[in-house]
């Protein structure tokens, strides 16, 4: 096997053990399947409206809305209209119970990572910061182009 196509293994063994090892955190935090990792947009961009989590998560709007009453129940999130369109929804985001709630379950491994990444030299960080950057782009060119097709 030649080495561009063990990469592309890899890279797919990497993505089921995330999948696994995110299921697993859902587990223990009492989250239903993936609905802990929609806290991390929260988390990054604080208050988003409804509309703005369907656009981000790729959600449909009466998927957001099953997520934002779970995520109430847990008193993560609080709804309010938007003050200049009565339309519109606003959510805050409870980020520091947010992420207590999540810490204790990411801090080994993000402790583990940062400790992998030191470990190769700043020629190969780039290398690698470059194929994940590169990576990226094409995850959300294809995501892009998929919902594109659904119009």
């Amino acid at each position: 096997m030649n080495r561009a196509a063990e990469i592309f293994k890899l890279s797919r063994k990497y993505a089921y053990a995330s999948i696994r090892m995110h299921e697993s955190i859902a587990q223990k935090a009492g989250f239903a399947s993936t609905d802990h990792k929609y806290l991390g947009f929260f988390i990054q961009r604080g208050k988003l409206t409804a509309g703005e989590l369907a656009q981000l998560t790729g959600l449909t709007t009466g998927a957001v809305t099953g997520l934002i009453n779970r995520l109430e129940k847990k008193a993560l999130v609080k709804r309010e209209a938007d003050p200049h369109d009565q339309r519109k929804v606003i959510i805050h985001p409870d980020i520091p119970k947010m992420t207590a709630l999540l810490a204790p379950f990411y801090q080994a491994f993000q402790s583990q990572t940062e400790q992998l990444i030191a470990s190769f030299s700043e020629a190969e960080q780039a290398i690698i910061h470059d194929y994940l950057q590169k990576s990226l782009t094409l995850a959300e060119m294809t995501y892009t182009h998929l919902n594109q097709e659904k119009k």
